[in-house]
Protein backbone atom coordinates (compact mmCIF):
# COMPACT_ATOMS: atom_id res chain seq x y z
CA UNK A 1 0.00 0.00 0.00
CA UNK A 2 1.39 3.39 -0.96
CA UNK A 3 1.90 5.89 1.84
CA UNK A 4 -1.11 7.12 3.14
CA UNK A 5 -0.21 10.93 4.25
CA UNK A 6 2.03 11.20 0.89
CA UNK A 7 -1.08 10.04 -0.75
CA UNK A 8 -3.40 12.47 0.82
CA UNK A 9 -0.72 15.24 0.14
CA UNK A 10 -0.55 14.44 -3.37
CA UNK A 11 -4.05 14.04 -4.35
CA UNK A 12 -5.20 17.37 -2.82
CA UNK A 13 -2.48 19.75 -1.56
CA UNK A 14 -1.67 23.10 -4.18
CA UNK A 15 1.84 23.10 -5.33
CA UNK A 16 3.90 20.95 -8.09
CA UNK A 17 6.60 18.42 -8.79
CA UNK A 18 9.92 19.40 -9.70
CA UNK A 19 11.80 16.74 -12.03
CA UNK A 20 15.08 15.93 -11.02
CA UNK A 21 15.46 12.81 -12.79
CA UNK A 22 18.19 13.91 -15.75
CA UNK A 23 19.33 10.48 -16.43
CA UNK A 24 23.28 9.63 -17.65
CA UNK A 25 21.73 10.70 -21.71
CA UNK A 26 20.43 14.32 -20.50
CA UNK A 27 22.95 14.80 -17.77
CA UNK A 28 25.64 16.62 -19.67
CA UNK A 29 22.49 19.04 -21.34
CA UNK A 30 21.02 19.94 -17.75
CA UNK A 31 25.06 20.18 -16.67
CA UNK A 32 25.35 23.27 -19.80
CA UNK A 33 22.25 24.47 -18.89
CA UNK A 34 23.84 25.08 -15.12
CA UNK A 35 26.84 26.71 -17.00
CA UNK A 36 29.30 23.55 -16.35
CA UNK A 37 30.91 22.65 -19.52
CA UNK A 38 31.74 18.67 -20.77
CA UNK A 39 35.52 20.26 -20.71
CA UNK A 40 34.81 20.83 -16.86
CA UNK A 41 34.86 17.08 -15.59
CA UNK A 42 36.19 13.55 -16.63
CA UNK A 43 34.57 11.02 -16.51
CA UNK A 44 30.93 9.84 -15.60
CA UNK A 45 31.19 10.06 -12.08
CA UNK A 46 32.58 13.25 -11.91
CA UNK A 47 29.77 14.36 -14.27
CA UNK A 48 27.03 12.69 -11.89
CA UNK A 49 29.17 14.19 -8.56
CA UNK A 50 28.53 17.50 -10.34
CA UNK A 51 25.16 17.11 -11.13
CA UNK A 52 24.00 15.89 -7.72
CA UNK A 53 25.57 18.74 -6.54
CA UNK A 54 23.09 21.07 -8.20
CA UNK A 55 20.32 18.97 -7.11
CA UNK A 56 21.28 19.44 -3.60
CA UNK A 57 21.73 22.92 -4.12
CA UNK A 58 17.92 23.00 -5.39
CA UNK A 59 15.92 20.27 -2.62
CA UNK A 60 18.18 22.27 0.07
CA UNK A 61 16.95 25.67 -0.80
CA UNK A 62 14.90 27.70 1.65
CA UNK A 63 11.87 28.26 -1.59
CA UNK A 64 12.36 23.88 -2.06
CA UNK A 65 9.93 23.14 0.38
CA UNK A 66 6.44 21.18 0.60
CA UNK A 67 4.03 24.73 0.90
CA UNK A 68 4.83 24.81 -3.08
CA UNK A 69 6.63 21.83 -4.25
CA UNK A 70 4.36 18.93 -3.83
CA UNK A 71 6.85 16.14 -5.39
CA UNK A 72 10.34 15.70 -6.34
CA UNK A 73 10.87 12.73 -9.25
CA UNK A 74 14.99 11.57 -8.78
CA UNK A 75 16.88 9.61 -10.38
CA UNK A 76 18.26 6.18 -9.40
CA UNK A 77 21.77 7.80 -8.30
CA UNK A 78 20.13 10.97 -6.85
CA UNK A 79 18.28 8.34 -4.38
CA UNK A 80 20.99 6.56 -3.38
CA UNK A 81 22.83 9.77 -2.33
CA UNK A 82 22.72 12.20 0.45
CA UNK A 83 21.94 15.66 1.40
CA UNK A 84 24.36 16.47 4.62
CA UNK A 85 24.52 12.65 5.53
CA UNK A 86 20.62 12.03 5.05
CA UNK A 87 19.51 9.73 2.28
CA UNK A 88 17.76 11.71 -0.48
CA UNK A 89 14.26 10.26 0.27
CA UNK A 90 14.07 10.58 3.98
CA UNK A 91 15.44 14.44 3.44
CA UNK A 92 13.06 15.62 1.29
CA UNK A 93 9.99 13.66 3.32
CA UNK A 94 10.74 14.55 7.03
CA UNK A 95 12.98 17.83 6.47
CA UNK A 96 11.33 19.48 3.36
CA UNK A 97 7.77 17.93 3.60
CA UNK A 98 8.31 17.46 -0.54
CA UNK A 99 7.22 13.60 -1.73
CA UNK A 100 9.70 11.35 -3.27
CA UNK A 101 9.23 9.80 -6.52
CA UNK A 102 12.04 7.68 -8.45
CA UNK A 103 12.58 7.46 -12.43
CA UNK A 104 12.37 3.81 -13.46
CA UNK A 105 12.53 4.19 -16.81
CA UNK A 106 15.75 2.69 -18.69
CA UNK A 107 15.71 4.55 -21.48
CA UNK A 108 13.64 4.59 -24.98
CA UNK A 109 13.47 1.84 -27.98
CA UNK A 110 13.89 3.15 -31.55
CA UNK A 111 10.88 5.20 -33.54
CA UNK A 112 8.36 2.60 -34.45
CA UNK A 113 4.88 3.75 -36.12
CA UNK A 114 5.95 7.31 -34.80
CA UNK A 115 6.67 6.84 -31.25
CA UNK A 116 9.09 5.58 -28.79
CA UNK A 117 8.49 2.65 -26.51
CA UNK A 118 10.24 2.07 -23.00
CA UNK A 119 13.13 -0.28 -23.06
CA UNK A 120 12.91 -3.67 -21.61
CA UNK A 121 13.45 -3.58 -17.16
CA UNK A 122 13.91 -6.87 -16.33
CA UNK A 123 15.12 -5.57 -12.69
CA UNK A 124 12.39 -3.37 -12.27
CA UNK A 125 10.76 -5.20 -8.89
CA UNK A 126 14.18 -5.10 -7.46
CA UNK A 127 14.14 -1.33 -8.27
CA UNK A 128 11.03 -0.97 -6.82
CA UNK A 129 11.62 -2.65 -3.54
CA UNK A 130 15.07 -1.03 -3.11
CA UNK A 131 12.74 2.29 -3.65
CA UNK A 132 9.94 1.42 -1.13
CA UNK A 133 12.80 0.81 1.40
CA UNK A 134 14.46 3.74 1.29
CA UNK A 135 10.87 5.75 1.33
CA UNK A 136 10.16 6.11 -2.51
CA UNK A 137 6.34 7.13 -2.74
CA UNK A 138 6.31 6.32 -6.36
CA UNK A 139 7.56 6.16 -9.89
CA UNK A 140 8.04 7.99 -13.09
CA UNK A 141 8.43 5.88 -16.26
CA UNK A 142 8.78 8.39 -20.00
CA UNK A 143 7.71 7.08 -23.82
CA UNK A 144 8.18 9.48 -26.80
CA UNK A 145 5.30 9.99 -29.32
CA UNK A 146 6.15 12.22 -32.70
CA UNK A 147 3.42 11.19 -34.20
CA UNK A 148 -0.64 10.93 -34.88
CA UNK A 149 0.21 7.04 -35.04
CA UNK A 150 -3.29 4.98 -33.54
CA UNK A 151 -1.38 1.96 -33.63
CA UNK A 152 2.19 2.77 -32.06
CA UNK A 153 0.31 5.43 -29.63
CA UNK A 154 -1.61 2.42 -28.40
CA UNK A 155 1.58 0.31 -27.78
CA UNK A 156 2.99 2.84 -26.00
CA UNK A 157 -0.20 3.24 -23.41
CA UNK A 158 -0.56 -0.40 -23.17
CA UNK A 159 2.87 -0.71 -22.32
CA UNK A 160 2.66 2.42 -20.01
CA UNK A 161 0.15 0.73 -18.25
CA UNK A 162 1.13 -2.96 -17.99
CA UNK A 163 4.51 -1.46 -16.05
CA UNK A 164 1.97 0.45 -13.69
CA UNK A 165 0.56 -2.75 -12.90
CA UNK A 166 3.64 -4.00 -11.60
CA UNK A 167 4.45 -0.48 -9.87
CA UNK A 168 1.17 -0.96 -8.30
CA UNK A 169 1.83 -4.39 -6.72
CA UNK A 170 4.96 -3.38 -5.04
CA UNK A 171 3.34 -0.88 -3.14
CA UNK A 172 3.90 2.44 -5.19
CA UNK A 173 2.38 5.38 -6.97
CA UNK A 174 3.03 5.15 -10.74
CA UNK A 175 3.69 7.83 -12.86
CA UNK A 176 2.60 7.22 -16.50
CA UNK A 177 4.26 10.01 -18.67
CA UNK A 178 3.43 9.04 -22.20
CA UNK A 179 4.80 12.43 -23.69
CA UNK A 180 4.09 14.05 -27.17
CA UNK A 181 6.55 16.04 -28.57
CA UNK A 182 5.75 19.60 -28.91
CA UNK A 183 7.64 19.09 -32.19
CA UNK A 184 5.22 16.71 -33.67
CA UNK A 185 3.59 18.34 -37.11
CA UNK A 186 0.67 16.27 -35.69
CA UNK A 187 0.72 17.69 -32.07
CA UNK A 188 -3.05 17.77 -31.72
CA UNK A 189 -4.08 14.70 -33.70
CA UNK A 190 -1.54 12.63 -31.62
CA UNK A 191 -3.15 13.98 -28.58
CA UNK A 192 -6.58 13.07 -29.51
CA UNK A 193 -5.81 9.60 -30.08
CA UNK A 194 -3.42 9.53 -26.79
CA UNK A 195 -6.31 10.52 -24.38
CA UNK A 196 -9.18 7.73 -25.90
CA UNK A 197 -6.34 5.28 -25.34
CA UNK A 198 -5.45 6.45 -21.83
CA UNK A 199 -9.48 6.69 -21.05
CA UNK A 200 -9.66 2.62 -22.10
CA UNK A 201 -6.81 1.80 -20.28
CA UNK A 202 -8.13 3.55 -17.04
CA UNK A 203 -11.12 2.49 -17.40
CA UNK A 204 -9.46 -1.73 -17.03
CA UNK A 205 -8.04 -0.84 -14.29
CA UNK A 206 -8.94 -2.78 -11.07
CA UNK A 207 -11.22 -0.84 -8.40
CA UNK A 208 -9.09 0.89 -6.00
CA UNK A 209 -5.71 0.90 -8.23
CA UNK A 210 -4.86 4.65 -9.11
CA UNK A 211 -2.02 6.05 -11.20
CA UNK A 212 -1.07 9.64 -12.19
CA UNK A 213 -0.65 11.00 -15.23
CA UNK A 214 2.42 13.36 -16.75
CA UNK A 215 1.48 14.86 -20.03
CA UNK A 216 2.62 17.43 -22.32
CA UNK A 217 0.76 20.33 -21.76
CA UNK A 218 -2.26 20.24 -24.87
CA UNK A 219 -2.68 22.68 -28.09
CA UNK A 220 -6.40 22.81 -27.01
CA UNK A 221 -7.07 23.78 -23.10
CA UNK A 222 -8.71 21.87 -21.16
CA UNK A 223 -8.21 18.87 -23.78
CA UNK A 224 -7.47 16.27 -20.21
CA UNK A 225 -10.09 17.10 -18.35
CA UNK A 226 -11.40 14.16 -18.76
CA UNK A 227 -8.99 12.23 -17.54
CA UNK A 228 -8.16 14.77 -14.29
CA UNK A 229 -12.02 13.69 -14.05
CA UNK A 230 -11.46 9.90 -13.74
CA UNK A 231 -11.70 7.96 -10.49
CA UNK A 232 -8.54 6.11 -11.01
CA UNK A 233 -6.24 8.87 -11.44
CA UNK A 234 -5.01 10.98 -8.51
CA UNK A 235 -3.23 13.97 -10.39
CA UNK A 236 -2.52 15.04 -13.88
CA UNK A 237 0.84 16.99 -14.10
CA UNK A 238 2.22 18.55 -17.27
CA UNK A 239 5.46 18.43 -18.61
CA UNK A 240 7.44 21.37 -19.88
CA UNK A 241 8.22 19.69 -22.81
CA UNK A 242 10.69 21.76 -23.83
CA UNK A 243 9.00 25.20 -23.32
CA UNK A 244 10.76 28.19 -21.61
CA UNK A 245 9.23 28.90 -18.08
CA UNK A 246 7.66 31.43 -19.49
CA UNK A 247 5.51 29.89 -22.19
CA UNK A 248 5.07 26.35 -20.29
CA UNK A 249 3.34 28.69 -17.29
CA UNK A 250 1.46 30.36 -19.31
CA UNK A 251 0.10 27.10 -21.55
CA UNK A 252 -0.59 25.39 -18.34
CA UNK A 253 -2.46 28.41 -16.89
CA UNK A 254 -5.26 27.43 -18.65
CA UNK A 255 -5.53 23.55 -18.42
CA UNK A 256 -7.74 23.36 -15.26
CA UNK A 257 -6.98 20.53 -12.35
CA UNK A 258 -3.16 20.13 -14.27
CA UNK A 259 0.09 21.03 -12.01
CA UNK A 260 3.09 21.28 -13.48
CA UNK A 261 6.32 18.89 -13.17
CA UNK A 262 9.03 20.64 -14.50
CA UNK A 263 12.62 19.74 -15.36
CA UNK A 264 14.32 22.12 -17.82
CA UNK A 265 11.70 25.10 -16.59
CA UNK A 266 12.21 24.69 -12.87
CA UNK A 267 16.37 24.97 -13.58
CA UNK A 268 16.29 27.49 -16.53
CA UNK A 269 18.09 30.29 -14.61
CA UNK A 270 20.21 28.58 -11.96
CA UNK A 271 24.02 28.87 -12.50
CA UNK A 272 26.86 27.19 -11.05
CA UNK A 273 28.27 30.57 -10.72
CA UNK A 274 25.88 32.35 -8.61
CA UNK A 275 26.29 32.89 -5.33
CA UNK A 276 23.78 31.09 -2.61
CA UNK A 277 21.80 34.57 -2.01
CA UNK A 278 21.57 34.93 -6.06
CA UNK A 279 20.67 31.07 -6.64
CA UNK A 280 17.85 31.45 -3.62
CA UNK A 281 16.46 34.36 -4.86
CA UNK A 282 16.03 32.81 -8.71
CA UNK A 283 14.53 29.63 -7.75
CA UNK A 284 12.10 31.16 -5.56
CA UNK A 285 10.79 33.21 -8.27
CA UNK A 286 11.00 30.45 -10.55
CA UNK A 287 8.85 28.48 -7.32
CA UNK A 288 6.29 30.98 -7.62
CA UNK A 289 5.86 31.51 -11.08
CA UNK A 290 5.16 27.36 -11.62
CA UNK A 291 3.21 27.44 -8.17
CA UNK A 292 1.15 29.92 -9.48
CA UNK A 293 0.15 28.32 -12.83
CA UNK A 294 -0.17 25.01 -11.23
CA UNK A 295 -3.05 26.87 -9.01
CA UNK A 296 -4.05 29.78 -10.76
CA UNK A 297 -6.36 29.09 -13.52
CA UNK A 298 -7.81 31.46 -16.05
Amino acid sequence: MVDAKMLNKMSSAPGFIAALDQSGGSTPGALRLYGVSESDYQGDDEMFRLIHAMRVRIMSAPAFTGDKVLGAILFERTMDGDVDGEPVPSYLWENRGVVPFLKVDKGLNAEENGVQTMKPMPDLDTLLIRGREKGIFGTKMRSVIGHADKAGIAAVVEQQFQVARQIIGQGLMPIIEPEVSIKSPTKEQAEAILRDEIAQQLDKLPAGETVMLKLTIPTVADFYAPLTAHKSVVRVVALSGGYSTAEACEKLSHNHGMIASFSRALAENLRASMSDAEFNASLAATIDQIYAASVTKS
